[in-house]
Formats: C-alpha cells, sequence, structure tokens
C-alpha cells in the first residue's frame, strides 16, 4: 500500500482527472470542430454522393430505354450484318469455309483443361481450315504433362492440334496469346477464336460466328454470350449471376446496337486477326487486356456485334477468396486503362463525337468508376455517418426511390432470381468495397495494379457432384486467417454501432437496412458467403 500512495504522489495533480471529466473534454473538442469542420464536409459528400446517384440512375434508364427499343424494333443482328450460311462447294470442297485460329490460354488448368480442349476439337468445322492452339504457361510440371498428353490424344485422332508453352510467362494472358499469333503458320489463319480453360463452345459455335464476318469487311469481332454451369452451387455464384447476366442482357446488347462498341470480353469471341494487328495487338500494361485491345481497334474504326443468343457455357468462381481476386482484376484493369486511355480517345479523329461521349462517359467513367464508387461510399459510409451526425440529412429520394429504381432496373437480366434481389443489394454494397478500392488502385496506378491471380475453377468436380449423390467437390482448405476478412468485420461493426445509434434516436428507420447489411458483412467477412446455398 505504501508503494501504491507513493506512485500516486509521483503523478501530478494536472494529470489526476476522472474518467468522465476526460469524456467531457473529448465531447467538447468533437462539439467544437463538429459545426464549423465535420458537418459542412459530409453535408458536401451527400452531395456529391447524390450527383454520383443521378448520374448512374439516368444512365440506368437511358440503358432500360434502349433495351427495349431494341428488342421491339431493332433488326436482329443476322439481319443487320446480312448472315448467310457458308456452304461447301462441292468442286472446290473446303476452301469455301475461311481458316481459323482457336486460341486457348491456361495455367495450371488441371481440373478444366480436358474440357476446353474437347470442346474445341469437337467444333463443327472443316478439319483442314482449323488450327487450334493450346498456350499453356502452368508451372506445375504434372499438369504441364498432362495437358500435352490430351493434345496428342487429340492429335492422334487427325485434329490439327498445337501445343505450345513459353519460357517465361511475361505478359500473363495478353503475352501467352501475343506469342501465339507470332507463329508461321498463323499467317493462313484469317480469324481467331479464343476460349479460356473453363469455356466449352457448342459445336455449332464457329459455324454461326464467322459468317458475320463475310460480308462486312469492317466488323472485327463477334462476341457470344455466357452462360454459366454451376449458378446454382451456391449463393455465391447465384450472385454473379445476377450481375453478369445484366451485362450481358443490357450493356454489350445495348453497346452493339447503338454503337457496335462494347468491351470484349476476353473469352468465347472471334476476332479478325487483321484487326487485331492494326490495332497495335495485344499489350500487357493493364489487366484487362481484352478491353484494352477493343477501345484500340474501335478508335481504329472497326465494328462489333454480340450475339446474345449465341452461348458459350463456363463456370463462375465458386469460393470468396477466388472471387475477390477477380472482381480486383475486373475493376482496377478497367479504371487503370480509362487512366491511360482517355486523351487518346478524346483526340481521336476517326471516330464520331457522340462514340467518344459514350465509351469515355458511359462505358468507362459512370460504369467503371462512379458505379462502384457511389455504391460503396453512399450507402457504406456517407448514409451511416448522417446517423451519427443528424444535423446532416438525406433526402428520401436519394436514399430510397434512386437505389430502388436503380435495382429493379438491374434486375432485369435474371428474372428467375428475383426473389434473392434484396440480398443480391447487400451483397454487392459489400463488393463494392473492394471494388472501390482497386478502382482507386487502377486510377492512381499504383500498389497491386498489375496484379493477376488465375481465377480458381472446379471444372469437372461440378458435374460429379450433380452425377452422384455420394460425390462431393474438394474444395481447398483455407486457414482460420485465410478465411476471415478484417475489412469486412471492421465495416460490419461500424454499421452495427450506427444501426443502434438509429435505432434508439433515429426517425428514418435506416437501422432495419444497417443491421441486414451488417449481417452480410459479417457472413462474407467470415467468409461463409460460398457455403450457402439458395
Amino acid at each position: 500500500m505504501a508503494d501504491v500512495s507513493s506512485a500516486k504522489a509521483m503523478i501530478p495533480d494536472s494529470f489526476m482527472v476522472s474518467r468522465d471529466e476526460i469524456a467531457g473534454q473529448v465531447w467538447m473538442m468533437w462539439e467544437l470542430i463538429k459545426g464549423p469542420l465535420i458537418v459542412p464536409l459530409l453535408r458536401l459528400s451527400v452531395y456529391i454522393c447524390l450527383a454520383m446517384a443521378l448520374m448512374l440512375f439516368i444512365e440506368r434508364v437511358y440503358m432500360g430505354i434502349v433495351i427495349v427499343l431494341v428488342k421491339l424494333f431493332w433488326k436482329k443482328p443476322e439481319d443487320r450484318y446480312n448472315w448467310t450460311a457458308i456452304e461447301e462447294d462441292v468442286e472446290s470442297g473446303s476452301s469455301a469455309y475461311p481458316v481459323v485460329l482457336v486460341q486457348i490460354p491456361m495455367f495450371n488448368e488441371k481440373e478444366v483443361y480436358k474440357i476446353s480442349i474437347g470442346a474445341a476439337c469437337g467444333l463443327s468445322w472443316p478439319s483442314d481450315r482449323l488450327v487450334i492452339q493450346v498456350l499453356d504457361d502452368s508451372t506445375d510440371p504434372v499438369i504441364k504433362q498432362m495437358v500435352e498428353l490430351e493434345c496428342q490424344r487429340w492429335a492422334a485422332k487427325g485434329i490439327n492440334i498445337i501445343y505450345q508453352i513459353r519460357e517465361t510467362r511475361g505478359g500473363y494472358k495478353a503475352g501467352a496469346l501475343k506469342e501465339g499469333l507470332k507463329r508461321s503458320y498463323v499467317k493462313h489463319c484469317e480469324f481467331v477464336a479464343i476460349f479460356d480453360a473453363d469455356f466449352r463452345p457448342e459445336p455449332d459455335y464457329l459455324k454461326r460466328a464467322i459468317p458475320f464476318f463475310i460480308n462486312n469487311p469492317d466488323l472485327a469481332l463477334v462476341q457470344a454470350r455466357w452462360r454459366f454451369v454451376n449458378s446454382d452451387e451456391c449463393l455465391l455464384t447465384r450472385m454473379q449471376e445476377m450481375s453478369l447476366d445484366y451485362h450481358f442482357t443490357v450493356e454489350q446488347e445495348v453497346g452493339s446496337a447503338t454503337h457496335a462498341f462494347f468491351g470484349f470480353n476476353g473469352t468465347a469471341g472471334v476476332w479478325r486477326i487483321a484487326a487485331i494487328n492494326e490495332a497495335g495487338g495485344w499489350k500487357d500494361r493493364t489487366t484487362v487486356e481484352d478491353m484494352d485491345l477493343a477501345v484500340r481497334a474501335s478508335l481504329r474504326g472497326w465494328k462489333f456485334v454480340y450475339l446474345g443468343d449465341l452461348q458459350v457455357k463456363s463456370e463462375l468462381p465458386s469460393t470468396f477468396k477466388a472471387f475477390r481476386f477477380q472482381q480486383h482484376r475486373w475493376s482496377c484493369g478497367p479504371a487503370n486503362l480509362f487512366r491511360k486511355m482517355v486523351l487518346d480517345i478524346a483526340r481521336n479523329k476517326k471516330v464520331k463525337f457522340w462514340k467518344k461521349v459514350y465509351v469515355i462517359y458511359s462505358f468507362f467513367f459512370v460504369r467503371k468508376i462512379i458505379a462502384h464508387m457511389v455504391t460503396f461510399f453512399f450507402f457504406c459510409v456517407v448514409l451511416p455517418l448522417t446517423i451519427l451526425i443528424p444535423e446532416v440529412e438525406v433526402p428520401i429520394w436519394g436514399s430510397i426511390y434512386l437505389p430502388s429504381i436503380i435495382t429493379i432496373l438491374n434486375s432485369v437480366g435474371t428474372p428467375r432470381s428475383i426473389h434473392l434481389l434484396f440480398y443480391w443489394i447487400l451483397f454487392e454494397n459489400v463488393m463494392s468495397l473492394h471494388r472501390t478500392k482497386a478502382t482507386f488502385i487502377g486510377l492512381l496506378d499504383s500498389g497491386r495494379a498489375n496484379e493477376w491471380v488465375v481465377t480458381e475453377k472446379l471444372g469437372d468436380a461440378l458435374k460429379n457432384k450433380q452425377n452422384s449423390k455420394t460425390s462431393s467437390i474438394k474444395r481447398p482448405r483455407f486457414k482460420i486467417s485465410d478465411r476471415i476478412n478484417p475489412l469486412e468485420l471492421c465495416f460490419a461493426a461500424f454499421l452495427f454501432i450506427c444501426g443502434c445509434v438509429d435505432l434508439l434516436y433515429g426517425k428514418h428507420y435506416y437501422y432495419i437496412y444497417l443491421f441486414l447489411q451488417t449481417v452480410t458483412f459479417t457472413i462474407t467477412g467470415f467468409g461463409y458467403i460460398g457455403t450457402i446455398v439458395p
């Protein structure tokens, strides 16, 4: 006791203050800075978010009106581009068919390599007019041997398939595709079809796609729609299906019909090789080499066509870790490309003014940047903060009406999942955190701007699960540290506090949304989103 008394005696009286006094001083400081600084900043943030929300709202309404007009009054692509089937001549044989190169880039694709190679070898096209290139960048020697043996097996059946490897993975996918086009035999090929390792085209794919090029020398790209073999596997895959179906049903369709321009999806498309060469070939300056090539080709005057009824089966990432890496690449890459190409687009003289406005404002700025930022900042940061600072209010049209209309317009792509619409909103808000972070990395061209992580695929394990009740997918086992996502858990805690404050003192009933958003952030924070079955 004497030691304690002597210790207290050594502390100056000025430091002997109670907790209540400290709390009072902190509160007084908060009140001093809140009025002149915090409230104006938060009010400015609300105005900026409302402006971004209006931009997104106008974009979605415009897209909705155009897609209705396209479906009702526009001619089908077959009529617009004078599609006629290629017929084999008795005298000339298969010479009426152009020589087509099929490229299949892959990297350690143990689960899916047989699917993509088998589907490419099964394409209905004259064998002497088809060259299949398997571009294997695998680092696992066992997988490399498996892929090579599979190519040899098909070659023994008379298929013109070539197994190709590189010394390094320089340029990743873009580097592999570029290297493949350098081969001497490619100079005889007029078109190139590209399929990622988990894509499986139907046998008639080329016979439906190639004829579009025949009567249209200014056509550079024919893009097919993706369909997903594992969309019903878990809630995570259903959420992805809803987002991607809107992209294909509306965004790609509108771009194709109005400006003959859209972003190449990197796979399930056929390119005219002359257009690739004229645009400068494949470049690895961003993680969206497909979009980069599409923009450059469009600036050269080439046209694209999207075919919604030509569909190619593929696989969605079914683990949250794989999905996060994919979304980082898909969000960072476009922002980085926008930074590097916006002046080239603005200065281009071959493209009409309104097409440049569409590419810069609609395609890049609103869809690739504003859409991510307004979702995150408005609904996960600014709106909750207005509960803690009641001096700032958000008008009901901005917090309720606009988001509701935007959500309804976004849901048209997947009617079968309409019952999951509310949870899809909550999930998209969570993912907007990562997309916004990736967008800033891309705009600033820093950090992980050029990070490329190949999306994990399960392949045949999905088929085995569907065909056998006893079999199951062998998912990779994650450590607890790998499964937990601290950033999501921090936002869950922040939103929970805001929800409690609104429940006790608020008047707008925001706590209903905040508590549901808290649950969603918590589920993803513990990495369980990929285990929930819809």
